[in-house]
């Protein structure tokens, strides 16, 4: 099946392409993109892949779902197109990188300059119908997705994953981490930010990693 994906992710995960999950699922989408309004476009459900390849990933943000508002998901977890108003995660994402590094929010919720210095930025499902969240859930997106992070935590180490919310931790669950170091805090939505994302510094511990490990820290 030729699927439209970076070369070295497209080398990586090749396997599961011939899957008969990947097909059901790949039907399943196109069939979704030709009757109702599905975000991201298209041209953009492997944009974390595109953006970040497998050779240059040094952090993993594991997110849900993308968003399912007209204009926002570009196949980026939290991330927002130029001119998009931030929606209450990345709101409060913008104030713990202010509260643990002192950078002010920026004036776009579009992070792709953090994709481009190897963060990817990995939602478990990649496609949602336009106002239904997870609506796209147990199709077979987590599956591709859990093959996606495994070939990273096996084929790679002292990689950063950023596991925010119950989600996100249960998905990651098996990384080794005498390998790789593993951030859990609570989900920085408005609901769950104070059981313990507030003052998490993964910010400042992911680049301290990175750095003991000889690794050009990201410029968040």
């Amino acid at each position: 099946m030729n699927v439209q994906i970076e070369e070295s992710w497209k080398a990586h995960l090749q396997p599961e392409f011939e899957k008969d999950y990947f097909r059901t699922l790949t039907e399943f989408v196109k069939n979704e993109y030709s009757q109702h309004a599905i975000y991201p476009p298209g041209k953009l459900i492997f944009n974390a892949f595109n953006l970040c390849p497998f050779d240059k990933a040094k952090v993993v943000i594991i997110g849900q779902d993308p968003y399912h508002g007209a204009g926002q998901a570009h196949g980026l977890c939290f991330s927002v197109n130029d001119g998009i108003p931030f929606p209450p995660s990345l709101v409060n994402i913008f104030k713990e990188i202010k509260s643990d590094i002192g950078i002010d929010a920026p004036t776009t919720g579009n992070l792709t300059r953090w994709a481009e210095q190897g963060v990817l930025m990995l939602n478990a499902t990649l496609t949602v119908r336009a106002h239904q969240a997870g609506s796209h859930q147990r199709r077979g997106w987590e599956e591709f997705t859990d093959a996606a992070i495994r070939a990273l935590a096996e084929g790679k180490e002292h990689l950063v994953f950023i596991l925010w919310g119950n989600y996100a931790q249960k998905k990651g669950a098996f990384i080794d981490r005498n390998k790789h170091l593993v951030l859990c805090s609570a989900h920085p939505s408005p609901l769950s930010a104070h059981n313990g994302f507030w003052g998490n510094k993964h910010f400042t511990k992911t680049n301290e990693y990175l750095k003991a490990h000889g690794k050009k820290e990201i410029n968040w």
